[in-house]
């Protein structure tokens, strides 16, 4: 591959130089600080810069976004400690899922047969009800089902299916969710 020919292509980030700076210097410092305990400041400054954000979102400590224009978090999502949105390309959370800590979803990769180690970009969507847990991995273009669960560690290169509980590198599905009706 020839890196001093990269280029980005036709991508573009989404935002005037100025609204990139200031995120850069003074939004995602706050939304990823440490000394900033409370989700509503956060949610707050993340819907500043572009971000759609429902209502009851909580949002820990450490949370890198890259571009907050570039997300859309339905009600009440769950988003843990160290988490890395890395949205070159858009992603969505439906209601009701939870994102654990130190999860990475990552909507950017190169071309690897490109000569010129070409930028490709696509989407994250993942469905209501589903959990992705602790230090999970979910690679661009895929869509977790509804209900669906991906495990400890693992990594979704492909979509999920719904309901369904996922395990390991490359995720594979190991057997239906049930959810239990309360008593």
């Amino acid at each position: 591959m020839r890196l001093d020919r990269y280029t980005t292509g036709t991508y573009t980030i989404g935002a005037s130089l100025w609204k990139q700076l200031l995120w850069y210097f003074v939004g995602a410092p706050l939304v990823r600080s440490y000394l900033i305990p409370f989700s509503g400041l956060k949610v707050n400054i993340l819907r500043w810069f572009g971000a759609e954000i429902g209502q009851g979102v909580r949002i820990k400590t450490g949370v890198r976004v890259k571009f907050p224009w570039r997300l859309i978090i339905k009600d009440f999502v769950w988003i843990g400690e160290d988490v890395w949105l890395d949205n070159l390309d858009l992603i969505t959370i439906e209601s009701h899922s939870c994102i654990s800590q130190g999860v990475y979803l990552c909507t950017g990769n190169h071309d690897w047969c490109d000569r010129d180690f070409a930028l490709r970009t696509a989407p994250i969507y993942i469905e209501s009800s589903s959990w992705i847990a602790a230090e999970a991995r979910v690679a661009a273009g895929v869509r977790i089902g509804q209900g669906a669960v991906l495990g400890f560690g693992s990594v979704a290169m492909r979509s999920l299916e719904p309901m369904t509980i996922y395990s390991g590198n490359p995720a594979i599905a190991i057997k239906l969710r049930k959810i239990k009706e309360p008593r």
